[in-house]
């Protein structure tokens, strides 16, 4: 039987339910699901139990790691909008327990409703985990034909960035938490190569983990890419300059060749969904510039920072 009513504890999964056209079927989403626009006018089943724009990026991790540690819950169930949604399918992620509802919401959840909803669990670690999730939430949707038309026309364009002949390929560090440092992992070192950069520090379906400073200085990238999970450029910019202060930091070739850009790591590279896509188009423009110009991507997806 074909689900009725869908809620996303998952941004990226809100993004391809909207992809596939049963934005009318979708009852409830996360405070997270912010794409399409129309998302943030659904219901809201899932909150953060603190308020991340009024921290920066130290305060952000010491608060994660300290409800980590005591059991406490990083995402709070409003447990009336969700009775008031009364889902028959739960679409969610058991990839991380910080960027996402996962198991303990999930549980929560199931345990609130009486109608026990089918559950979907999307566990990416790469882009082919990201393309099947897609179809495997289609599969269950009854639109799989919809899906394959969109996996093929995203496949076409990584096939089109992966075949543009580059005459040298760059050493890359993608950064994705500026205090403490964190590489960028999972599926955005595999971004990096079909962008025809050499990845650096982080490996492909692998977490992302604390790094240290000496780490980039061994690698000395050539171009360096900040992509704070779940930020803008404009929250990045105001993150960076305690790192750009940093006498290890400013080393570095990349930094002092002005190298270093960032990008709308919210919209393009945090969010495992179709929009991953457009990430390798925005890496294959910053690592190739002249390569890759015809390319278009969106205003303000990314911005070289100078020195």
């Amino acid at each position: 039987m074909t689900p009725k009513r869908i809620v996303s504890f998952l941004p990226s999964a809100t993004e391809i339910l909207y992809q596939l056209g049963v934005a009318d079927q979708l009852v409830g989403v996360t405070h997270e699901c912010d794409f399409p626009a129309e998302a943030k006018s659904k219901p809201r089943v899932i909150h953060s139990s603190f308020d991340p724009n009024k921290m920066n990026s130290k305060e952000i991790d010491k608060q994660v790691v300290e409800l980590m540690h005591s059991g406490g819950d990083i995402y709070l169930v409003d447990e009336e909008v969700l009775k008031k949604a009364n889902p028959d399918l739960i679409v969610a992620q058991g990839l991380c327990d910080v960027c996402s509802p996962s198991n303990k919401e999930i549980s929560k959840a199931v345990s609130i409703l009486n109608n026990k909803p089918e559950v979907i669990i999307l566990d990416p670690h790469n882009l082919d985990d990201i393309l099947g999730g897609i179809l495997e939430v289609a599969k269950k949707i009854g639109k799989t034909a919809e899906a394959q038309t969109l996996i093929d026309s995203l496949r076409q364009r990584i096939e089109y960035v992966k075949t543009k002949s580059t005459k040298s390929r760059p050493k890359v560090l993608c950064i994705e938490w500026l205090d403490p440092l964190f590489t960028a992992g999972h599926w955005v070192p595999q971004m990096v190569e079909i962008a025809a950069g050499i990845n650096g520090i982080s490996v492909v379906g692998e977490p992302s983990r604390r790094m240290k400073i000496q780490e980039a200085i061994a690698f000395d990238p050539d171009i360096i890419v900040l992509m704070p999970c779940g930020f803008d450029i404009n929250r990045t910019k105001q993150e960076y300059s305690k790192l750009a202060n940093n006498t290890q930091w400013k080393s570095l070739r990349a930094v002092q060749n002005s190298s270093v850009y960032a990008v709308d790591a919210n919209s393009y590279f945090s969010k495992p969904g179709p929009r991953t896509v457009t990430g390798i188009e925005i890496l294959a423009k910053i690592i190739h510039p002249e390569t890759f110009g015809e390319i278009k991507t969106p205003a303000e997806s990314f911005s070289q920072i100078n020195s």
